[in-house]
């Protein structure tokens, strides 16, 4: 095969449906599967049946026939409950749910003006840890539906989410903050965790796509004094999020010192936070054995990491 002598797009030029498909593989960087976290999820029926229910959303697939075959942009739009899953008997069985594309070009011998070659397709009898399309056709595989034996009802409990992102968004910045003042100091041994009180923390905007969030928390300039210090340090994202916390144990006597504390997590962001601003604010407990107290001040700086993923979800 030689170059190609059109480009996309050159007036007067005739372009061929390779050259469009070629575009969409550049455009999507060679990669494949859904566009959005909530595209073409499979999920049983409203009243759940011998079949699975698919909902509306685009994905990208890329062409396995031929080297240069390129990429199908497919869209699914509303609900297809068409899908139908055949019952076991006294064998559990499992399924893979995929969209497909059968390119006539390449294979088989549909009519593109009159027949479906994108559709979704059940591929029986795959092995009960399968992820991938077993014999490489051209698909992207959707779900895999585990079905004990003598079934015919599908239910959530049976499918195995086999989605991908092929280009998921992620969104990283930098906040930090440095204290005007002192804060309360924080001590005790009850492992009651208390906030800087000039440590305000950073209200942050949760993209709508955003199904993680990888948080790293940096107090430089920690301020230590009045005796040994056991506790935990961490953050809050929001009401109901908190990071892994991380031991400070420190037994460098009564004397203010300074260290650097560090603590990073990577958080599950809940459906009800995505779109919406939540708080990232600095924590500190004292635990039995804790003898001093812990603050931030004009000397101290607070810094957060903070980068949303998207995954399908």
């Amino acid at each position: 095969m030689t170059l190609i002598p059109q480009p996309i797009m050159v007036n007067g030029a005739t372009h061929s449906a390779q050259t469009f498909r070629m575009l969409v593989r550049d455009l999507a960087r060679g990669n494949e599967g859904i566009t959005q976290g909530d595209d073409l999820k499979v999920t049983q029926r409203t009243t759940p049946g011998g079949g699975v229910s698919i909902s509306d959303g685009s994905g990208v697939v890329r062409g396995r026939a031929n080297t240069f075959q390129g990429s199908y942009a497919v869209c699914n739009i509303g609900v297809d409950n068409s899908v139908n899953i055949a019952a076991t008997s006294g064998t559990g069985r499992s399924d893979m749910v995929i969209l497909r594309v059968e390119d006539p070009e390449y294979e088989g011998v549909l009519n593109p003006a009159t027949d479906a070659i994108a559709y979704f397709q059940v591929i029986s009898g795959v092995s009960s840890s399968a992820t991938a399309i077993p014999d490489g056709r051209t698909g992207i595989p959707l779900a895999r539906i585990d079905i004990p034996s003598s079934t015919s009802t599908i239910t959530n409990a049976m499918i195995t989410d086999l989605r991908k992102v092929a280009n998921p968004r992620r969104d990283r910045t930098l906040y930090t903050q440095s204290p005007a003042s002192m804060s309360s100091q924080i001590g005790g041994t009850s492992g009651s965790y208390s906030y800087f009180s000039t440590a305000a923390g950073w209200t942050i905007a949760v993209p709508d796509w955003a199904t993680t969030a990888k948080i790293r928390l940096d107090i430089a300039g920690f301020r230590l004094t009045a005796g040994a210090i056991f506790g935990d340090l961490r953050a809050t994202f929001g009401a109901s999020l908190s990071m892994q916390p991380v031991v400070i144990d420190d037994n460098q006597g009564t004397g203010t010192r300074r260290i650097v504390g560090i603590a990073a997590d990577t958080l599950t962001i809940p459906s009800a936070y995505r779109s919406t601003s939540q708080l990232l604010r600095a924590q500190f407990a004292g635990f039995s054995g804790n003898a001093g107290t812990v603050s931030v001040d004009s000397s101290s700086t607070l810094i957060a990491d903070v980068e949303f993923f998207e995954a399908p979800r």
